[in-house]
């Protein structure tokens, strides 16, 4: 796919809807795959539907569903061939059945550990499913091995019709979660209040939000192909943004002596136009897949950051009032600082 492709106001819809999508999606591959196996008159037939179900149900994502349904397919094939083995083995003798077990479900727990823990346990769930059969009855056991990768295949048959991709849905929730810190930023400096607003449960909610989205990280880097280190860099840069934002309103507030003063300090309030039109222009970028944009700010932030060091040098308000404009001033200089890590950042993650 590519990354820089610009979201359309129909997938902004469908996105937006994600939940009540994925259930229309799982709700009629289930009536196909039930009419499929009726009409076929497959044996074992509701395998391909559990199966279909326990891939496509817990995540909707083309990221997730691919390796899920993969790890799946082969967790069944080798779980299948230690089935049709223990099979075999029961006739021949008991002891030596229950050994071979044994050694495959200490396999699988092993594995279960590791890297692909869905695949290792799939291993002992078929395992379990075949043996559980009636003894040395190998057509049921071929049967339900088959069934089961019937279902894996149906169900990324279905998930790849109109696929939603995390890629998209990471891109739509960052663009939101700029667009409210920009709310938020605009509301807590705005020159026409006379005292502190409470902002303490739209800071919780940006946090919250950050937090939600490290759960498209992984799915977005199979999708695209792009580091999960930059991903894991614009996650990281989002929950300090937040945090440094609320450090700012406790110093823009401190007290009302140091307030009017920064409240007449021209470059102070330049800095606070253009952070919140860099957050915007940010969010913009990101759902139109354009950072050409983005570079202009960038520039005005590095001279508004010689402004803010030279605010800093010419400063000679006693220590009571010096305290809170430095913590503020020098709190505007990160956030530009990671304004301009973010941008370089969002750049890298919409490349073409």
């Amino acid at each position: 796919m590519r990354p820089d492709k610009p979201i359309s106001a129909l997938q902004f819809n469908v996105y937006r809807n994600y939940r009540t999508v994925h259930g229309v999606r799982i709700a009629l591959a289930f009536v196909l795959t039930f009419l499929l196996v009726r009409l076929m008159e497959i044996p074992e037939g509701s395998w391909p539907l559990i199966t279909l179900v326990v891939v496509m149900g817990p995540i909707s994502f083309w990221g997730n569903v691919f390796p899920r349904a993969i790890q799946r397919i082969g967790g069944t094939i080798y779980g299948l061939i230690s089935g049709l083995i223990a099979l075999k083995l029961e006739l021949i003798s008991l002891p030596t059945m229950l050994l071979w077990c044994a050694a495959i479900m200490f396999i699988s727990g092993f594995l279960t550990l590791g890297k692909q823990p869905y695949m290792a346990l799939l291993i002992g769930i078929t395992l379990a499913v075949i043996c559980g059969g009636i003894p040395g009855d190998m057509t049921t056991a071929l049967w339900r091995g088959g069934d089961v990768i019937l279902g894996s295949l149906l169900a990324l048959l279905f998930t790849s019709i109109w696929p939603q991709k995390a890629y998209t849905h990471w891109r739509i929730q960052l663009s939101d979660l700029l667009l409210e810190t920009s709310r938020v930023y605009h509301a807590g400096f705005s020159p026409n209040l006379v005292e502190k607003p409470r902002l303490t449960r739209p800071l919780q909610r940006l946090l919250s939000n950050v937090i939600k989205m490290r759960a498209l990280i992984e799915p977005s880097c199979k999708e695209t192909r792009t580091p999960r280190s930059v991903f894991e860099a614009i996650q990281t840069l989002n929950r300090n943004l937040v945090c440094t934002l609320e450090l700012q309103l406790n110093a823009w507030w401190a007290s009302r002596q140091s307030h009017l003063i920064m409240l007449n300090a021209l470059a102070l309030r330049r800095t606070q136009q253009m952070t919140e039109n860099t957050l915007r222009a940010l969010s913009r970028a990101i759902v139109e897949g354009n950072t050409d944009k983005i570079g202009a700010n960038t520039e005005e932030l590095v001279e508004i950051t010689r402004e803010l060091r030279q605010l800093i040098a010419e400063s000679d308000s006693d220590e009571l009032v010096e305290t809170p404009i430095h913590g503020y001033v020098w709190l505007s200089l990160e956030m530009v600082r990671q304004l301009e890590r973010l941008s370089e950042l969002i750049r890298l993650a919409l490349r073409k």
